[in-house]
């Protein structure tokens, strides 16, 4: 079970997501238990980098999901920190797909919130290596924010996704990010089900290890992790801890 870092970023800072409410989402002070300058997203990106030797980090831009202008020369530099990194800008056509893809990144993320249609997630996947394609089944307590094309299930919008080409699948219930509420296991479990061959990570509400071991034993491959790492509840022992586990599951498969 490998951790990533979560980076919110809004306006050039770092920001603390909670619940979906972006109009209320303050810069990061803090992370690893030490305080850190407000938003500064370089220094948290090197603290979970030398700190807790967290191997990949996640980044949202906020400013591109809104519709407003990318911020490229910060994603660009944290893609030079030598972190793979999965970036979800709001990815809506294969020309914004490239464009995201030449700014170093590892894993392009299309999420549900911005997707047009399956069909121009396919074209994507088809114009790009698929392997660093993947989809955010984006939800809000369970219930998918979007119905591309009718579909409600969640799981059955991860399969037309996995089916369309998704090297992975990341189930993101905003309701419950910064929340310390926990994740939905039941329905990772189900997901899960429904997407068999696919890496399948899982993001909101996880307070530490104790929850990255249910997620493991719900079938997931990684966990979105931003509170949990910035109050201290997981440090780098965890992380470690977290990574083991992850290798005696598939090991156990």
């Amino acid at each position: 079970m490998k951790v990533i870092g979560v980076l919110d970023l809004l306006a050039n800072r770092a920001v603390h997501a909670r619940a979906g409410d972006r109009a209320h989402y303050r810069p990061v002070e803090a992370v690893a238990g030490s305080p850190i300058d407000a938003g500064d997203a370089l220094a948290l990106a090197f603290t979970y980098r030398d700190r807790l030797r967290l191997r990949e980090l996640y980044v949202a831009d906020l400013d591109a999901i809104l519709g407003q202008a990318p911020q490229q020369a910060l994603v660009r530099r944290l893609s030079a920190l030598g972190v793979p990194l999965w970036l979800d800008a709001g990815i809506t056509s294969i020309d914004q797909a490239r464009s995201a893809i030449d700014l170093g990144v590892a894993h392009l993320i299309v999420g549900l919130e911005t997707l047009p249609s399956f069909e121009v997630f396919r074209d994507v996947c088809a114009a790009l290596d698929r392997h660093r394609v993947a989809f955010s089944l984006d939800l809000r307590h369970g219930e998918p924010i979007r119905s591309p094309d009718g579909e409600r299930l969640p799981e059955a919008i991860a399969a037309r996704a996995a089916a369309a080409g998704a090297a992975a699948v990341i189930v993101l219930d905003l309701g419950r990010v910064g929340t310390g509420n926990g994740p939905d296991c039941a329905a990772i479990t189900r997901i899960r089900h429904a997407v068999p061959d696919t890496i399948l990570i899982a993001g909101g509400g996880i307070r530490g290890l104790d929850d990255l071991i249910r997620l493991a034993g719900s079938g997931c491959d990684g966990a979105l992790v931003a509170t949990a790492l910035h109050d201290g509840r997981l440090g780098a022992a965890q992380v470690a801890a977290a990574a083991e586990l992850g290798c005696q599951s598939r090991n156990n498969r």
